[in-house]
C-alpha cells in the first residue's frame, strides 16, 4: 500500500472535507482504544500507572519557576532567625487579638468587608475610624489596648482595594492589593459560620519573604483550632497571588470528603514589606516594582 492520501492533495472541496473528517474519526478511535487498553493494563498492575504519572509531569509556570537563592528548606539557620524575629512571641503561646479598622470616611462596601474579616478571625474587633484619626494615632491606640495585630482596609471609589497588616508591637508591616472580593452572601450555597476556632492552611510560601508573610497570616489565628467546627481558612499562594478562602469540610465516608464554601473569598498581592511598625520613612525590607518582573517564571513568595 502507498502512503495515505492527505486532504490537502484533493482539489474537490467536499471530498477534502469528507476525507479530513474520516481521518479525524479514525485517529480518535485509535486514541480511545489505546487509552482503554492502557486502563485495563494499569488496573491489573497499579505500578504501571504510578510509573506513568511519575514520568509524565506536565511543565507549568509553577514547577519551572526561576531558581531563587532565598528558597527555604529545612534549615537550622532559618529556624534560629525565626525564633528571634518580631513574630516569635505568637509562636511562644501568645493569644492573637486583632483590631480591624478602615480608611477615613468609609463606604458601606468597606464596612461590609470589615465585617467579613471580623467573622474570619476569632478575637477580632472592629473599631470605627474617626475623620481626624491619623494612622500613627490608630497604631498607638491599638498598642495601648494590647492588640497583637492591626488590619486597615483601604478603598478606592467606594470599593475595598487594599489591606495594610501591622503586627504589634514591633512589626513587621505589609501592604497588599485587594481584588476579586466576593462576600459570603453572594456565594451560592454558602454555609453558616460557627464560633469555633478555624484550622489554617498555608500553601506555597517558600522563600524567606514568603515565610515572613505566611507567619504574619498565621499570627492572626489561635494556635489551637477547634476541630469539631470543621472550618478551614486557606491562604494559597500561586504565582505571588494569595487566594483567601474559607470552607467547612464534611466526611462523606471513610474515603471521601466534601467541601462547603463559607466565604468570603478574595485575592491579595504583596506590594511592600516594612520592618517594624509602619512609618512613611521606615526601612522597607521588600518593595514591588514593575521592572522586577523580568520573566513570567520569576516569583517572590
Amino acid at each position: 500500500m502507498g502512503d495515505p492520501v492527505r486532504p490537502s492533495e484533493l482539489k474537490n472541496k467536499h471530498k477534502r472535507e469528507n476525507l479530513y473528517q474520516k481521518q479525524r474519526l479514525e485517529k480518535q478511535k485509535a486514541k480511545s482504544s489505546k487509552r482503554k487498553q492502557l486502563a485495563k493494563a494499569e488496573e491489573k498492575n497499579p505500578e504501571l500507572k504510578k510509573k506513568r504519572l511519575e514520568e509524565n509531569v506536565p511543565k507549568t509556570l509553577d514547577n519551572t519557576r526561576e531558581a531563587d537563592e532565598t528558597m527555604v528548606e529545612q534549615d537550622d539557620e532559618v529556624a534560629q532567625d525565626e525564633a528571634l524575629d518580631e513574630l516569635a512571641s505568637y509562636f511562644n503561646g501568645k493569644t492573637p487579638k486583632v483590631l480591624i479598622t478602615s480608611s477615613k470616611n468609609p463606604s458601606p462596601n468597606c464596612y461590609d468587608f470589615c465585617a467579613e474579616l471580623v467573622s474570619m478571625f476569632p478575637e477580632a474587633q472592629f473599631a470605627k475610624r474617626g475623620a481626624k484619626h491619623e494612622l500613627r494615632q490608630v497604631i498607638k491606640i491599638a498598642n495601648d489596648k494590647e492588640f497583637t495585630d492591626l488590619i486597615i482596609v483601604n478603598e478606592d471609589r467606594k470599593v475595598p482595594n487594599a489591606i495594610t497588616l501591622i503586627h504589634l508591637p514591633d512589626g513587621p508591616s505589609a501592604y497588599f492589593k485587594l481584588t476579586s472580593f466576593t462576600p459570603a452572601k453572594a456565594i451560592s450555597g454558602h454555609g453558616r459560620v460557627t464560633a469555633h476556632n478555624p484550622e489554617l492552611i498555608l500553601n506555597n510560601f517558600n522563600t524567606r519573604l514568603g515565610h515572613t508573610v505566611g507567619r504574619m497570616f498565621q499570627a492572626l489565628l489561635p494556635q489551637v483550632p477547634e476541630f469539631q467546627g470543621r472550618q478551614v481558612i486557606t491562604f494559597h499562594n500561586q504565582r505571588d497571588f494569595i487566594f483567601v478562602r474559607r470552607h467547612r469540610y464534611v466526611f462523606r465516608d471513610t474515603e471521601k470528603v466534601g467541601l462547603q464554601e463559607l466565604g468570603p473569598k478574595f485575592t491579595l498581592k504583596l506590594r511592600w514589606l516594612q520592618k517594624g511598625i509602619y512609618k512613611r520613612d521606615g526601612e522597607y525590607e521588600w518593595v514591588f516594582k514593575p521592572d522586577m518582573e523580568t520573566s513570567r517564571k520569576r516569583f517572590f513568595l
